[in-house]
């Protein structure tokens, strides 16, 4: 990305501390909704040996402690940091990359800067894909990427461009890699929300797909599968009023009181609680 001054995460940093066996320990909560596997030595290897594109990132040992040292960053808050040391391992740490970047792109960064980071990160999933194309969240985050690059320049604009095709196409494509990936079945419930939100039920069902059952269906799913992961229960909030407007909007309040009833793990969580708290505000 070029050289911008990026905002800090306004919380303590020292909250999220997973220093040394820390880490691991706390890996299946902190990764409940993207199912990333740990990045130990022998996972980085087995990397390594199965896509030729890998073979010269380097030593796997020393790969996996400076991919364990990013994630902590990332955990912590300093997304910037993390970013750009993931950066650095090459295309192997590109779900850190692209989860610090589109993490701290969607709640902290300048309004201006938004969509040059999720172009960003859709280039740098696209070159994960090619590297490794079994990987779950290459193909996670560049529906991501779009996503909420979708959102910025509009959502019907996006449709004209046949961004929506594609944020379905990475979608599925995480679902049938990981059927488990919750943070998939809520982007995949968000694809059919959006659309009927924007151009109607009718007309988004025959053209793209997008149904209120189907959407309700992968919000509960994610709820199902991360019942402590805050977005969930705000992305489903949103889903909701987008769908169904104010006859759910009590439904939409209990999933945002039950996103702020959650303790944060990580600056991630926080950030999404703050995001539900501003919603019962309005």
């Amino acid at each position: 990305m070029a050289a911008k001054k990026w905002v800090k995460f306004p919380h303590a940093s020292s909250d999220f501390d997973y220093a040394g066996s820390k880490l691991s320990k706390a890996w299946p909560r902190l990764h409940a909704g993207d199912q990333e596997p740990f990045p130990d030595k022998k996972h980085v290897a087995a990397l390594q040996k199965k896509h030729p594109a890998l073979k010269d990132c380097g030593d796997a040992d020393a790969v996996a402690a400076a991919m364990q040292e990013a994630w902590r960053d990332f955990h912590r808050g300093e997304f910037q940091k993390a970013t750009e040391a993931a950066d650095a391992l090459g295309v192997i740490a590109a779900t850190i990359a692209n989860k610090a970047e589109g993490i701290y792109a969607t709640y902290l960064a300048r309004e201006a800067d938004r969509v040059g980071h999720f172009e960003h990160c859709a280039k740098r999933a696209e070159a994960a894909i090619k590297a490794m194309p079994d990987d779950a969240n290459a193909h996670y985050f560049h529906a991501f990427a779009l996503g909420r690059y979708s959102q910025c320049i509009s959502i019907t604009k996006a449709l004209a461009q046949g961004l929506g095709g594609k944020i379905k196409e990475s979608l599925e494509r995480t679902l049938k890699l990981s059927p488990a990936h919750a943070e998939a079945h809520t982007a995949m419930g968000l694809y059919h929300a959006e659309i009927i939100d924007k151009i109607g039920a009718l007309i988004g069902g025959m053209t793209y797909g997008a149904k209120t059952d189907t959407g309700i269906k992968h919000f509960q799913e994610a709820l199902k599968l991360t019942p402590q992961a805050p977005i969930a229960h705000i992305e489903y909030g949103n889903g909701l009023l987008m769908m169904f407007g104010k006859k759910r909007s009590s439904d939409a309040l209990k999933a945002y009181q039950d996103a702020v009833a959650i303790e944060p793990v990580d600056a991630m969580e926080a950030l999404d609680i703050e995001e539900a708290r501003e919603e019962l505000e309005d």
